[in-house]
């Protein structure tokens, strides 16, 4: 029997070839700086290239906090591929209700209306128009904030090289410091009743930045005093990435829409929500049609958000990423302090969403090819290009822990000696 893995050996050639033919040329540049391996299988912290070679996935973007195919999740799609995958959109259809029903489980307390989408962006798009349609039409999100590259999510991106192309963006928004109060609450002060405020409760693009203690709280409490709308961008962080269910979890926060996805997919399927409150999606129930999508809540996608909360509940992944981010912190921790000393700036993360900041973007660069030379991906970050991150599955062993930290602590040294082999100044 002839597997992927049998079937894609010697295709790297070829496959890159119709990258730089159909896909991006600039991503086939990128491709070989990790020598063309060309990843073919999957199964839940491991990933397989076309070459043999296994690889800890500790990167997807924050994508697999259940790993890779998890059986709960599978067991799931593959009974909806085998009776309706997609549906008409017309008639009632069970598995959408059902998908509803399990994601307002786990939801804060409140927030009980949902409409599914496919990527984050879409998530956030769906936030931006349900503040618009509640009357407020000025945005203000954070410096270092990522929510995505469509046009509305994109002018919430407080990012120069990735808004540049694309201006004039969508008026009225405005890019504040995250982490300082003072400044939010001046800005909602000067427009009461008109402001939606976007922001994550921890920037995981930005470069993993944790915000002061009780300061999601204080945002809060100065939307509501000045009568704003609040979307919490829990795209990245949210099912459990932070050891908790929700990042708001930490400070009893409930805003007027929550946006999850990445992991609620289960790293099977693509899939995205916004969750509001139902004041907030007020809009939406009096026209069905105001904010539509083909694939929206489409029972295939349905069926991997019912199997990623049963897996997710049933395995106690979130205690286990708070256990497991608990453990791995300190230890990187330790490692960088003990072997680059000279080359970090800083560690930091909470649960499984974990940050190392270089001195420099070309370091970070150098560490994260130093890491997949010893076995494990992981990702930069977009708008903290310092800064190598770490967003592991809650499903990692005692032996892939030590892996991973076995093959950090190699990846160092050898970044070292490649630093010190570098002449002055260069990368």
């Amino acid at each position: 029997m002839t597997t992927t893995l049998d079937a894609a050996v010697g295709q790297e050639e070829e496959i890159l070839r119709l990258y730089r033919a159909h896909l991006s040329k600039g991503r086939a540049t990128l491709a070989e700086l990790f020598g063309t391996h060309m990843e073919v299988e999957s199964k839940g912290a491991w990933l397989t290239t076309s070459d043999g070679e296994r690889f800890l996935n500790a990167g997807g973007y924050g994508v697999f906090i259940t790993g890779s195919r998890h059986p709960v999740v599978m067991e799931e799609v593959r009974r909806q591929l085998e009776t309706h995958p997609v549906a008409t959109r017309i008639l009632l259809e069970p598995t959408v209700a059902r998908a509803a029903e399990a994601l307002v489980s786990v939801a804060p307390e409140g927030l009980d209306r949902v409409h599914f989408a496919l990527s984050g962006a879409e998530a956030v798009e769906t936030g931006l128009k349900l503040a618009r349609a509640n009357g407020r039409k000025r945005t203000v999100s954070m410096h270092g904030g990522y929510h995505g590259k469509t046009l509305g999510a994109l002018s919430a991106t407080a990012k120069e090289v990735y808004q540049a192309p694309f201006r004039p963006l969508i008026p009225d928004v405005l890019h504040l410091p995250f982490g300082d109060i003072d400044a939010l609450r001046a800005e909602l002060s000067q427009h009461p009743g008109e402001v939606c405020v976007v922001l994550e409760p921890v920037q995981g693009e930005g470069g993993v930045i944790i915000p002061p203690r009780g300061y999601l709280k204080q945002v809060e409490q100065a939307v509501r005093e000045f009568d704003g709308f609040l979307v919490l961008d829990e795209v990245q962080t949210g099912f459990g990435r932070l050891g908790e269910w929700w990042g708001l979890d930490t400070e009893d926060v409930r805003p007027d829409v929550l946006l999850a996805g990445k992991a609620l997919g289960g790293g099977v399927v693509p899939v995205s929500a916004a969750i509001a409150t139902r004041e907030a999606f007020r809009p939406f129930d009096k026209d069905p049609y105001v904010h539509t999508s083909t694939f929206s809540g489409q029972p295939l996608l349905m069926a991997a958000v019912q199997g990623t909360v049963r897996a997710i509940r049933e395995e106690e992944l979130v205690p286990r990423a708070r256990e497991l981010g608990a453990r791995l912190l300190p230890r990187i921790t330790e490692i960088a302090r003990r072997n680059i000393p000279d080359l970090i700036v800083e560690v930091r993360g909470q649960g499984l969403l974990i940050g190392v900041e270089m001195v420099e973007p070309g370091l970070a660069g150098e560490l994260l090819i130093e890491l997949f030379n010893h076995g494990v991906v992981v990702n930069h970050s977009m708008n903290g290009s310092s800064v190598v991150r770490f967003t592991p599955p809650a499903i990692l062993t005692d032996r892939d822990v030590e892996f991973l930290l076995d093959s950090f602590d190699k990846a160092t040294v050898d970044l070292v000696r490649r630093s010190a082999m570098m002449p002055e100044g260069g990368n």
